[in-house]
């Protein structure tokens, strides 16, 4: 048995099973992703790390299939979108925008006792739920029992201006969404609160993976034929999303992209962002 150093530092056993089923939810094929595996084996040692490990098996798919390299990639691409977390936001807002909500970015609302910044506020047939959007440029980093506290804490605020001093309270709950993962006590103390918390992979249905699958959102850092110098001039332009490039060739021209590159990009971006 070969133990594996996670991101958070701890130590796990090597599962071939898990690292298969990451790769063919990236789709890529049964005989593609039975390669990746074998080439992995090959090179695993004793305290090897997840991100090494992670590297391997990349390198793999992205000389033999792009779309699946690009994929598998999902997470790392979304932490490259820092390091100020406001790409991040527009990230979740496409989202719930193809999810039909209509949204807001960075609103002051004001609750019973003070003001709040509320990262995100989407509506949807009368609904409206304001979150808290939380983005961490490492793997490894969770939000914990602090974080759930809080951001209970000023959404009860909010909420309990109406029953309070009368009016209309502009939400209806409040959300906590993150790019990477919670704390066992967090879950614990949002299961039993009912604040609803997305995650990586949290909720075991609905979570922010299954979301970007479901609605075809991606962002810019995920494809493999820009260079990280592309990807940065393009997020400094506001430009986060895949389907944006689509929309708005110009934006790579206006970045010194070159034409022949466009066109490689575009091929790339048509195949993620299909139904």
């Amino acid at each position: 048995m070969v133990e594996i150093v996670k991101a958070d530092g701890s130590k796990e056993a090597f599962d071939e099973s898990k690292l298969l089923r990451s790769l063919t939810r990236s789709g890529a094929s049964g005989e593609l992703a039975g390669v990746v595996v074998k080439d992995v084996k090959k090179r695993l040692v004793e305290g090897m790390s997840t991100g090494e490990l992670y590297r391997d098996a990349f390198e793999v798919l992205r000389k033999t299939e792009r779309p699946a390299a690009a994929r598998y990639s999902l997470r790392r691409a979304i932490l490259a979108l820092g390091p100020t977390g406001f790409p991040f936001e527009d990230f979740i807002a496409e989202i719930f925008k193809v999810r039909g909500y209509s949204t807001e970015t960075d609103r002051r609302v004001r609750g019973f006792c003070v003001e709040h910044e509320v990262d995100l506020i989407a509506r949807k047939e009368g609904k409206c739920i304001g979150a808290e959007v939380k983005f961490h440029n490492q793997i490894g980093i969770k939000s914990d029992i602090k974080v759930a506290l809080y951001v209970h804490a000023r959404f009860e605020d909010i909420i309990d201006k109406v029953k309070k001093s009368g009016g209309t309270c502009e939400l209806d709950e409040g959300w906590l969404i993150t790019n990477t993962k919670f704390t066992s006590d967090a879950i614990t103390f949002g299961e039993c609160s009912r604040l609803t918390m997305i995650g990586w992979t949290y909720p075991k249905e609905g979570n922010l993976q299954d979301l970007i699958e479901e609605t075809k959102v991606h962002p810019l850092t995920v494809l493999t034929t820009l260079s990280k110098r592309e990807k940065d001039d393009l997020l400094r332009n506001r430009v986060v999303l895949c389907k944006t490039l689509q929309d708005n060739q110009s934006v790579m021209h206006k970045v010194g992209i070159k034409e022949h590159k466009i066109d490689e990009v575009l091929k790339e971006s048509n195949v993620l962002c299909q139904p």
